[in-house]
C-alpha cells in the first residue's frame, strides 16, 4: 500500500508547524533549518497546571511529525502496523479488542490502555513502568510481540525516506534522526489528545444542564453511594494511582509489583481516566469485561475479597476488619442504571472525531 504522498506531508506541515534544538551536538554550518514554531496548549478551565516537558517543548512541526509517525507502519518490522492501529481514535485511543495483536500474530496479555489527556497522566502503562510519554513510546517498536523492529533498523528506514529527514529538520533544527527525536515527536502529538467537550464539560462551563437522571448519577458518582470519585477524581477522572480491585482470587499478573518489587503492590493497576469510558470497551487491564455494567457490578460486590484488596473496595462488604463507619451498602440496580447515565455524559464526540488527531493517510 502506498501511504506516503506529497500532499500528506505538505498538509501536515501546514496544519501544524515547531521545536527548538534538543541539546544534541550542533550540526555542521549551513545544515540547520529555520526555527520551529512554538505551540502552546490551551489548558481547559478547571484542569491542573500543565506539567512541564523539559527538553521537549511543544512545537507545530514536532506535533505534525509525531502525527505522521504515530500512524505510519514504517516503524514495524513488516511495515504493516502503526501505533494508531492499537490506539484507535474512535475508542478513545484504546483498542476495541481484548488483546492487541502484533505483526507476528502474537497477542499480548494486557489491554492497550486509552490515551486521553495524557499530558496530565504522569507515569504510563497499567503497571506504571514508563516515566512519561517519551519513555512509553520507546517500547512498542522493538517489542517482539508488538511492532518487532530494532530501533537501529527503524532509524535507517526513516533516514532513507524521501520526506522524513526534512520533517525532522523542521521539527528539531537539523536532519539527524535519532530514537530520542522519534519518541519526542510522538509524545508531542499525544499531548494534543485533549478531551474537554463532553456534556459534563459543557455543564461545568455553564453551556448545558444535566438532566435529572444525569444529575442523580453525578451525585452517586461523587458520594459514598457509588464511591467512584476516590480513584476517578474530577476533572481528569483519574488520580493516576494504583489499586488492587479484587479481580482474582489467585493473582497471576502481579501488576505494579513487577516494577516496584514491593509485595504490597501485587495486583495493583493504574486507575484509567473515565473520560469517553462508554466508547472504550473492553475494560480492565486484561479486557475481561465487555460492558460497563459488568465493571460497576464488579466494584459493587463482584470482587474477590482478600487483605490485599484496596480498602475503598472492601468497604462495600460487612467485613469485621473494616470499621462500621467505613462500610457502605451495595448500590441497587436502579442506582447502577443511573450511574451509567452520568458516565455517558463523559463522552466527547469532538475528541473522538477531531480531524487533527486522525490518521493523515486516510481521506
Amino acid at each position: 500500500m502506498k501511504l506516503h504522498r506529497s500532499t500528506v506531508w505538505l498538509t501536515a506541515i501546514i496544519a501544524f508547524g515547531a521545536c527548538s534544538k534538543d541539546g544534541v551536538t550542533p550540526p555542521p554550518p549551513g545544515s540547520e533549518c529555520p526555527p520551529a514554531t512554538a505551540l502552546v496548549l490551551q489548558v481547559p478551565a478547571g484542569f491542573p497546571e500543565l506539567p512541564a516537558t523539559p527538553g521537549n517543548p511543544l512545537t507545530e512541526e514536532g506535533v505534525a511529525l509525531g502525527r505522521l509517525l504515530f500512524y505510519d507502519p514504517i516503524l514495524s518490522g513488516d511495515s504493516s502496523q502503526a501505533c494508531g492501529m492499537c490506539h484507535l481514535q474512535a475508542s478513545a485511543f484504546g483498542d476495541s479488542r481484548r488483546f492487541s495483536e502484533g505483526i507476528d500474530g502474537i497477542k499480548g496479555d494486557r489491554q492497550a490502555p486509552t490515551i486521553v489527556n495524557p499530558a496530565w497522566t504522569g507515569i504510563t502503562f497499567w503497571d506504571g513502568r514508563a516515566t512519561g510519554l517519551e519513555d512509553q513510546a520507546k517500547g512498542p517498536v522493538p517489542n517482539p510481540i508488538e511492532m518487532h523492529l530494532p530501533w537501529p533498523d527503524a532509524i535507517k528506514r526513516l533516514e532513507r525516506h524521501a520526506e522524513y529527514p526534512d520533517l525532522f529538520c523542521a521539527a528539531f533544527g537539523d536532519k539527524r534522526i535519532t530514537v530520542e527525536r522519534v519518541v519526542k515527536a510522538i509524545a508531542q502529538f499525544e499531548r494534543t489528545f485533549i478531551s474537554t467537550n463532553s456534556k459534563y464539560d459543557q455543564v461545568r462551563r455553564g453551556e448545558a444542564a444535566f438532566s435529572p437522571e444525569e444529575f442523580a448519577g453525578y451525585r452517586i458518582f461523587t458520594t459514598e453511594v457509588g464511591d467512584c470519585f476516590h480513584c476517578h477524581m474530577e476533572p481528569l477522572f483519574t488520580t493516576n494511582t494504583f489499586h488492587n480491585t479484587g479481580l482474582d482470587s489467585v493473582i497471576v499478573d502481579r501488576g505494579r509489583s513487577e516494577i516496584t518489587g514491593n509485595p504490597a503492590d501485587i495486583g495493583k493497576f493504574k486507575a484509567p481516566s473515565l473520560r469517553n469510558v462508554t466508547e472504550s470497551s473492553p475494560y480492565m487491564h486484561d479486557g475481561r469485561f465487555s460492558s460497563l455494567r459488568q465493571v460497576i457490578e464488579h466494584y459493587n460486590l463482584g470482587f474477590h475479597d482478600s487483605d490485599d484488596v484496596d480498602p475503598l473496595i472492601r468497604a462495600r462488604i460487612p467485613n469485621p476488619n473494616v470499621p462500621p463507619n467505613q462500610r457502605r451498602r451495595p448500590m441497587r440496580d436502579g442506582e447502577i442504571d443511573t450511574l451509567m447515565v452520568f458516565l455517558e455524559s463523559l463522552t466527547d464526540p469532538d475528541f473522538l472525531t477531531n480531524p487533527n488527531l486522525a490518521n493523515p493517510y486516510r481521506p
